[in-house]
């Protein structure tokens, strides 16, 4: 028999998984990242023709058409740095890059999932250090698209960037 504590757990558990889904937007605010902006290369990569910039389409450690296979990947600053070195010529992104991917008019997450799904509504590092304070670095919070910085060593998620042809 389950005891209280680990039923009222795992209840909640499945209570966030259930709410992680539900994008919400709001149609009285103009799109900031419109489908019109974006081609998907059919390869697992989306063009962002405004910018020019090409991007993973799933979260790294996810993959699969919908990005539902696997699951999102951690990582400190210095690591993702390191992860991006070693998948040339993908790189991490500055933070006005990652930045513009946000959907100012959607939140959980803020980002256009038609055409980046499954984004976990989290927070993304990019390449930026944070000037006023070395141990930081800058990142970009999909699940309200918030830019703000953090400790290097904590560990947050990444989104891969090259450029465009």
């Amino acid at each position: 028999m389950l005891n209280r504590s680990l039923f009222i757990a795992i209840a909640l558990s499945c209570v966030t998984l259930m709410v992680q889904g539900a994008q919400i937007c709001r149609d009285d605010i103009p799109a900031t990242a419109p489908d019109s902006r974006f081609e998907d290369n059919g390869d697992g990569t989306v063009t962002d023709l405004a910018t020019g910039l090409i991007w993973k389409q799933c979260t790294e450690g996810l993959s699969g058409r919908d990005c539902t296979t696997g699951s999102p990947s951690t990582f400190t600053w210095q690591q993702a740095l390191q992860h991006a070195a070693d998948n040339s010529p993908w790189r991490l992104p500055n933070k006005n890059e990652l930045a513009s991917l946000v959907e100012r008019r959607c939140y959980r997450p803020a980002i256009n999932t038609n055409f980046f799904p499954n984004t976990p509504w989290n927070w993304f590092w990019s390449s930026s250090t944070y000037a006023y304070s070395l141990g930081s670095a800058w990142y970009v919070d999909f699940g309200y698209g918030q830019v703000d910085d953090f400790v290097k060593f904590a560990s947050e998620y990444v989104r891969l960037v090259r450029e465009g042809q």
